[in-house]
């Protein structure tokens, strides 16, 4: 809390008796000053005695509690100085947990801090005032009148010096008022003086020397000694109150000041005025400051968590029924509405972040609960309305379902269609304006919350809008999310046992509904069957509602059985009239509320399991899709916190059969709508609870969640009875669903647990077969459960589970044609996966997917993948094959890798012929696809590879065929010396070379025509003429003469002048737009072209022309044409 040093001034005028013919005589009691402590109650200042407590003090400390001090001094002409003196003592707050919630935002205060977990709770206020009190370090404590003051020294640190600090508290009615500190902290909360200070008046009263009100000590005074008084006050603080004292003495001696036309002086000691407001001392402008300073750093360094806590202790202000929980969240919202982010997200188009969302929708939830204060004045309601109503008329005012807007009508069906209507989108402010028009006042709400035992038994339960169900039990109809804001409303306010007869009476609504509901459809099950489509039955579902409404029943009656609930001494009365003793109502049997057999806990996970299988549809917007997937994770996480017993597994049972039987609206009905909220997250926690107890019913439900509608394109049709949807067909219009990836992995993890759960069992591992195959259409979550179940089917403790096998490999089949046609980086993942997992199963199922390939895999997967892991040694010694089984296996992979080859030869031909190695007729089968396929569809690059490959394998003349045949293919430009190429090119003339003189006779014109690189063709020359060609055919021709190659025939001298004059072509080429720092370069380039022309027997003439025609044409080129000189003459 900022603390101000300045003491606000006194708020009331207190003047002598009979000075102002207003006032009423014998208005302040003469006596002597009493500097000594106020007594204890009951006696003795040690507060040890066991005497009864007096009259006075019982209605003193009612009267401490209620009353200004204004009105008992007017509503009695002489009040004895005892009386006043019990009075004022008994108006200092009593009990620590106010001052704890406003010097702390941990509601538990001292409790949460001395754990010790958490250093940053041992620096919360509070627990340092605490310490601050128990080390004694607490002086000078003085109580005068409404006022107290003292000393509290923060002791020396190794960081800081000794402190002192001068600490003042004003209260009022048991409320601190008002609070002064010099140690200038400026904070939401009472500083740690201030607390200790409190504390030390709430524990140690007897040693607080207490003072009646110091006007009622100057009335006791004479005139001497009331300018002895001054004198002494001035002598003692001249420097700091002289010129005040000079001021006031001035308008006092003048006869017109306005000091003068008042009656009465200001005593700051003397209490409230009747007018004042009585409540806590808050600090508005360091709330507002503090909530500034957390948006601006926009949700870094905990401002969100920050936040959350203000949030917080609003809602304990208000079970505290403190009225500062209003105005402090009035404070907040001001500082929400003035964030400069929301005009400029709402300009650029941009969404908020989802935290800070989040933080919008407690707000409108914490408006909600305080417009609905069922003691709330018809006054302050109307000016919360106008509050509300001009923060919903902000154009940035955020809306309700995030940045999309809706159409919904007003649906608190009790509330008038009226202006609301008219604005395009419901803001977050919007419930909390329409609550303002709900009352408290129907005859029946208030009996249903007043008392454990309202019913009427000879009531007869016919009729839609029923008070009473069949048992003679309250209901109450209402829309239900409305219904839900009283229960909560009731709860914030510190009502309890109210909230909870009121959440009882909902939920027995809801079960009665639901009943009804089930009814209703079993009538008219054939007529609707036969349309085959159906309506959402409930546009505003419960699940993911702004005002949670299912999470609001669940934490009421859960929490209901917690002994001490704040706020529990009080009874709500709503009509005026008056209610039975708390006393009486605590000895009421607290069954009364619940049905034989039943529970609190039971009702709760009844309600959410109602809630949670509501049909509803899927709201616009991505914040309103998230949210629902939000609520219903939370729902289930408080689910799953519940143990089950036999009654709980009953209601599982009762629930999961209405669930199945009733239709439109139920989400895991026979119908459902295209746009409904899928049940996956749902399904699968019902099946994991009903599993051990009915698993028949629990596989019912888990199959009958796994459908996705809105991914289907038609209807289906055929027998109910199977695990499938009806769906109505939205024409023309695909959803935007925006949680859509999160959707379909919940249903893939329904889907995984189903397959878990029934390994072992081949009837209900076909039916989950069955269902993933209809109602799984992501390949990707597919092979996540083909995964799975090839993981839970191979535990390592456990022989390997064949049919769980074969559901893998089957959902395996399925991943690969659905993606065999389309683009997905895992697919070679999958391949590969796909023939351990065939492995696993057996030889029949590797020899299958083999012979149906073309459905399954691309030419080159099949060959490149599956063929040749099939063929490799590791698969031979899994499989334990015998000869036999290996060669029909291996049989079955060349016949794969020649379709293969004859479909994609490009990038098939090498694995076909490396799988037909062994096979000659296989072999030979694959060569002849590779020489039909080089004229037309395969490149010089994989025909040179196949080409090595052959060579390798020990063919050289096919070797030679292909590489003829490859450089057929090749065209290399003057430029490209650095070509990947040259290497093939090189090799192919060595291959030629070494095959003899013919071969490389017939290459050698292929090279000239694809070659036109200067510098690779002298490089093939040189190695032509280093040695004899023919060194293999000589082995097997007698054509080899044995002596090198002359230049000056054929076929060298055709490749010679090709060189040459590819040196002449690249040298002009390069002249063209050569630049000064490649002249070195090319004096380089001109010399290896000598090395080529002196080849030839007239190479050195040839040469020199060239030169002198380099000189001629480039004589411009003065620079590099001296180079020239200079090196070739």
């Amino acid at each position: 809390m900022a603390e101000r040093v300045q003491q606000p001034p006194a708020k009331r005028l207190c003047c002598r008796p009979g000075y102002n013919p207003a006032c009423r005589q014998g208005q302040r009691a003469g006596g002597v000053l009493c500097g000594g402590a106020g007594s204890a109650p009951g006696g003795s200042g040690n507060g040890k005695t066991h005497n009864p407590e007096s009259l006075l003090d019982i209605a003193a400390r009612r009267v401490a509690e209620k009353w200004p001090f204004q009105r008992v001094e007017e509503r009695f002409e002489r009040i004895p100085e005892p009386v006043q003196r019990r009075i004022v003592y008994w108006s200092f707050p009593r009990s620590e947990k106010e001052i704890c919630m406003y010097s702390s935002f941990n509601a538990g205060g001292e409790e949460s801090g001395t754990s010790g977990d958490n250093n940053d709770e041992t620096q919360l206020p509070f627990l340092r005032g605490v310490t601050l009190l128990e080390g004694g370090w607490v002086d000078n404590v003085l109580q005068v009148g409404f006022h107290l003051s003292g000393t509290v020294t923060d002791p020396a640190t190794p960081s800081s010096p000794e402190l002192v600090c001068s600490v003042s508290v004003s209260f009022d009615r048991c409320k601190i008022t008002a609070v002064t500190c010099t140690c200038g902290n400026k904070d939401i909360f009472y500083c740690a003086h201030v607390v200790a200070l409190s504390l030390y008046r709430v524990r140690k009263p007897e040693q607080v020397k207490l003072h009646l009100p110091i006007s009622e000590t100057l009335f006791q005074m004479s005139r001497d000694q009331l300018q002895k008084f001054v004198q002494y006050l001035i002598s003692v603080h001249h420097t700091e109150v002289l010129p005040t004292a000079q001021k006031l003495a001035d308008e006092i001696l003048s006869q017109n000041s306005e000091i003068n036309q008042v009656h009465g002086a200001p005593d700051p000691t003397a209490g409230a005025s009747v007018d004042d407001e009585n409540c806590w001392h808050l600090d508005e402008e360091q709330v507002q400051e503090q909530v500034k300073l957390f948006l601006s750093q926009g949700g870094y360094h905990g401002s969100g968590k920050q936040l959350n806590l203000l949030f917080s202790k609003v809602r304990e202000m208000l079970k505290m029924r403190d009225s500062n929980g209003a105005r402090m969240l009035t404070l907040i919202t001001e500082q929400f509405m003035a964030d400069p982010r929301l005009a400029l997200w709402r300009q650029q188009g941009t969404t908020m972040t989802d935290k800070y969302r989040q933080l919008w929708d407690e707000l409108g939830a914490l408006w909600m609960c305080i417009v609905l204060n069922p003691h709330c004045k018809p006054e302050q309601k109307s000016s919360w309305l106008r509050q509300l109503r001009r923060w919903n008329s902000v154009d940035v005012c955020p809306w309700e379902d995030g940045n999309h807007g809706n159409e919904l009508p007003n649906l608190t069906h009790s509330l008038p269609q009226g202006a609301h209507e008219m604005r395009p989108h419901r803001t977050v402010f919007t419930r909390a304006i329409e609550a303002c028009d709900l009352h408290w006042q129907d005859r029946h709400l208030q009996h249903i919350i007043a008392s454990d035992l309202y019913a009427n038994y000879c009531y007869h339960d016919n009729q839609e809008g029923s008070l009473f169900d069949s048992r003679g039990w309250p209901l109450w109809h209402e829309h239900v999310p409305t219904a839900c804001a009283r229960v909560d409303a009731l709860r914030s306010h510190g009502y309890p046992r109210e909230a909870l007869r009121l959440a009882i009476a909902v939920v027995n609504t809801l079960r009665r509904q639901q009943q009804r509901q089930l009814e209703h459809f079993r009538r008219h099950k054939k007529e609707l069957l036969h349309k085959g489509h159906t309506s959402i039955t409930n546009m505003e579902g419960w699940v993911g509602h702004p005002l949670d409404p299912i999470g609001t029943l669940f934490s009421t009656l859960t929490e209901s059985g917690r002994a001490g609930e704040e706020g529990s001494n009080t009874c709500l009365d709503l009509s005026g009239t008056p209610s039975p003793p708390r006393a009486d109502l605590q000895r009421m049997p607290v069954q009364r509320l619940l049905g034989d057999g039943e529970s609190y806990v039971a009702l709760a996970v009844e309600t959410a399991l109602i809630g949670l299988g509501q049909q509803r549809v899927m709201p616009d917007g991505l914040y309103a899709q998230e949210k629902v997937c939000r609520n219903e994770e939370q729902l289930l996480a408080k689910l799953q916190e519940v143990e089950l017993d036999d009654s709980l597994v009953k209601i599982f049972r009762k629930q999961a059969v209405f669930l199945l039987e009733a239709g439109p609206y139920s989400g895991l009905g026979e119908i459902v709508h295209r746009e409904s909220v899928p049940m996956h997250t749902f399904a699968r926690y019902l099946f994991t609870s009903l599993l051990p107890h009915d698993a028949e019913l629990a596989y019912k439900i888990a199959l009958r969640a796994m459908r996705l509608p809105v991914l289907e394109s038609t209807a289906s049709s055929g027998d109910l009875s199977r695990p499938h949807h009806i769906v109505s067909v939205v024409p023309n219009r695909y959803p935007r669903w925006f949680t859509l990836s999160h959707i379909e992995s919940q249903q893939c993890e329904l889907a995984s647990t189903m397959l878990t759960a029934a390994k072992g069992d081949s009837r209900r591992l076909e039916t989950v077969l069955e269902s993933i195959q209809k109602n799984i259409h992501s390949s990707s979550h597919i092979f996540k459960l083909a995964q799975d179940a090839f993981k839970i089917a191979t535990l390592m403790d456990s022989l390997p589970d064949i049919t769980l096998l074969k559901v893998s490999l089957e959902l395996g089949l399925q991943v690969m044609r659905i993606t065999l046609s389309t683009l997905n980086w895992r697919r070679r993942e999958m391949v590969r996966w796909l023939v351990t997992c065939a492995t696993e199963v057996g030889v029949y199922a590797l020899d299958s997917i083999m012979q149906s390939w073309f459905t399954l895999f691309t030419p080159t997967e099949a060959t490149s993948i599956v063929a040749t892991t099939v063929m490799s040694n590791s698969t031979i010694v899994r499989l334990h094959l015998d000869c036999h089984q290996q060669e029909n296996l291996a049989s079955s992979a060349r016949t794969l890798a020649l379709q293969c080859a004859m479909k994609d030869p490009q990038n098939c031909a090498l694995s076909a012929l490396t799988l037909c190695e062994k096979d000659h007729i296989a072999f030979e089968t694959a060569y002849q696809i590779v020489l039909d396929a080089a004229a037309t569809g395969m490149s010089y690059t994989q025909l040179f590879t196949i080409a090595r490959y052959m060579e390798h394998r020990g063919y050289p003349m096919r070797a030679y065929k292909l590489a003829t045949l490859a450089m057929a293919h090749l065209n290399l430009s003057y430029n490209q010396d650095t070509h990947p190429a040259i290497n093939d090119v090189l090799w192919a003339c060595a291959l030629s070379h070494s095959l003899g003189k013919n071969e490389l006779a017939a290459v050698i014109p292929l090279v000239v025509k694809s070659v036109k690189c200067a510098t690779v063709l002298s490089d093939i020359l040189r190695r032509c003429t280093l040695t004899t060609p023919g060194m293999v055919s000589a082995l097997h021709s007698r054509r080899n003469s044995g002596k090198l190659m002359s230049l000056d025939k054929a076929p060298l001298r055709q490749l010679l002048d090709a060189t040459i004059g590819a040196y002449i072509n690249t040298t002009h080429s390069r002249l063209t737009h050569i630049s000064p720092r490649h002249y070195s370069e090319f004096i380089e380039f001109l010399g290896k072209a000598r090395e080529t022309f002196m080849m030839a027997h007239d190479g050195h003439i040839q040469f020199t022309q060239f030169i002198d025609n380099l000189k001629q044409i480039y004589k411009g080129k003065k620079k590099l044409m001296m180079l020239v000189r200079e090196r070739f003459g």
